[in-house]
């Protein structure tokens, strides 16, 4: 009788008598409206100079949405107009505040204008600021991938997205649909005949949730082939229905897009795999590719300012990007370090990458996303985490051994590592892909070398140019002497050719020279040479170098 009584006084104490409330016809919440008229007709109160009129039609706060990563707070308001339909928006609270900024609401439906924008900031202040503990407060979250002490997003119960509203598709599209029994019957028979390219796409996607937990590196898997009906599309919706829906425009996107916009959808992701179609679409009018490996691969975008003065919040992200396209993603004078994020898979014209292009796309658009959450829930129970770091570093030693390049070792360990756990915990068909298999398509150390492909570029050079390396040219230009495995070339043109075709003249002329490929005058990379009677600083190249061996097919 005691513990009633208290409960029956606390219950009363806590019990707030108000003289207006809310009145909006099917209102998710009642709240109290303070000195503000709130029904049907409108929001308003009486001010000092006449009627303050907030919105002449309802509105009010039912959520406070708390983000789990950056503890960013921001409001979820319902309002109905003549149809009676209650709509919700998720805001700011930054531009609540704002009498400025309120105005935004006007593209989604709110009736704000310059006139009424301040009686609307305050009501709503009031409304929060008067009903704290009736307004539910709920965490939120605007990208994908494992949160600290929350677990992995979307797959936490009861997480709401709050970011930038035109990713709140891609958010939806990640999860089941279908049948899994139907999915899961399809790709264990794709795994044993088909092609190694479609299994190594489609570890790929298990291997972006592993890469921030095994101190990995963003990579890049791109399949290509100049042939169409090769089934690259295909590839990747399968790589893409391991998450969710893989229609083009959903899950999987475009590369018509910027550079900006690339690095934003890459943090939203960020541990998911980025998965992007149609490589030529990111080509200029001239076929020339707008497109930086880098910019993906270093995981971390553009730090920006905001129009208030202060830096932006820098993004950052930990995953795998897959691509398809008509032509490599990286040129032939692409640095190391892009060749080195890079994992070629090049399609032949004679086989297919999937058999059954067509039959395979319309599965999997009809049954896609239980592959990768039972794949993260198995990944972070238990001791899994650490026996994947185990794994990775197992295959990182036997790939390096095999002199792949450090980077390449790293990405094709990441991809054995994945599939060999979704080989046991999803598949268990004792089909995953061996070092052997992904070592095909694996750079070595020196093909990867800005340098030597430089060497091999100026020899081609020499080839093409021999008429204008020799004495007594009439017309036209003059790029210095050939004689016999030397080339002489004028040290200005060798740097104009050099940096026209993305070689660095002075790394590659240290590189020459380090391996003996130029003659040079002690600290200099050239010497003098008398080119139509004149004297030149002249780079000497040599078209046989003391690193081939006789047996050796020369560049030129």
């Amino acid at each position: 009788m005691l513990k009633t009584y208290i409960e029956a006084q606390s219950m009363r104490d806590r019990m707030v008598y108000v003289d207006r409330v809310t009145e909006f016809t099917g209102q998710p919440l009642e709240l109290d409206s303070g000195e503000w008229d709130a029904n049907d007709f409108g929001i308003s109160r009486q001010g000092r100079f006449g009627e303050d009129v907030a919105c002449p039609h309802p509105i009010l706060p039912v959520e406070r949405l708390v983000n789990i990563d950056t503890g960013m707070e921001k409001l979820k308001l319902a309002f109905c107009k003549g149809d009676r339909r209650w709509r919700e928006i998720v805001v700011e609270k930054k531009v609540l505040a704002s009498d400025r900024a309120i105005l935004n609401l006007a593209d989604m439906g709110v009736a704000v204008t310059s006139g009424n924008a301040r009686a609307l900031v305050q009501y709503i202040s009031d409304l929060e600021n008067l009903n704290y503990d009736l307004i539910p407060e709920s965490k939120s979250v605007s990208r994908l991938g494992y949160i600290d002490g929350e677990g992995f997003s979307p797959y936490v119960p009861g997480l709401i997205f709050d970011g930038d509203l035109k990713y709140r598709h891609i958010f939806n599209s990640i999860k089941p649909n279908g049948s899994c029994e139907k999915w899961m019957r399809h790709v264990i028979a794709l795994r044993k005949e088909g092609s190694i390219e479609a299994r190594i796409i489609l570890a790929a996607s298990f291997a972006s949730v592993l890469v921030e937990p095994c101190g990995g590196l963003p990579f890049f898997v791109h399949i290509w082939s100049s042939d169409s009906g090769t089934g690259k599309t295909v590839a990747t919706m399968l790589a893409a229905s391991v998450w969710g829906d893989p229609v083009k425009g959903r899950y999987m996107q475009s590369f018509n897009t910027t550079m900006v916009g690339q690095e934003k959808l890459a943090a939203f992701l960020n541990h998911l795999p980025m998965i992007v179609d149609e490589l030529q679409l990111a080509k200029d009018n001239r076929g020339k590719l707008n497109f930086n490996v880098y910019a993906l691969a270093e995981g971390v975008g553009r730090t920006r300012g905001t129009k208030e003065g202060s830096i932006d919040r820098t993004a950052t992200w930990s995953n795998c990007i897959i691509t398809n396209g008509e032509s490599p993603i990286t040129g032939m004078s692409a640095g190391a370090g892009a060749l080195n994020r890079v994992i070629d898979l090049e399609c032949s014209s004679g086989k297919k990458v999937i058999e059954d292009g067509p039959g395979t796309a319309n599965l999997v658009r009809k049954n896609y996303g239980f592959a990768g959450r039972a794949f993260v829930e198995k990944l972070y129970s238990d001791e899994n985490l650490e026996r994947a770091e185990t794994l990775h570093r197992k295959h990182f030693k036997a790939l390096s051994d095999c002199d792949a390049t450090e980077k390449q070792a790293i990405a094709a360990a990441l991809i054995l590592t994945a599939d060999e756990l979704a080989t046991e915990w999803i598949f268990k068909d004792n089909r995953a892909v061996t070092q052997d298999e992904i070592g095909d398509f694996l750079m070595s150390q020196d093909a990867v070398s800005v340098g030597r492909r430089g060497y091999e570029f100026f020899c081609d050079w020499v080839a093409q140019n021999a008429n204008k390396l020799r004495d007594g040219v009439e017309q036209g230009e003059v790029y210095g002497l050939l004689e016999g495995k030397r080339a002489y070339i004028i040290r200005g043109v060798f740097n104009r050719v050099a940096e026209d075709n993305g070689y660095p003249s002075k790394a590659l002329l240290s590189y020459l020279k380090d391996r003996r490929l130029i003659e040079a005058r002690g600290r200099a990379y050239t010497k003098g040479k008398r080119v139509n009677g004149i004297l030149s600083e002249c780079v000497y190249l040599l078209l046989e170098g003391p690193e081939f061996d006789e047996d050796d097919d020369l560049p030129f």
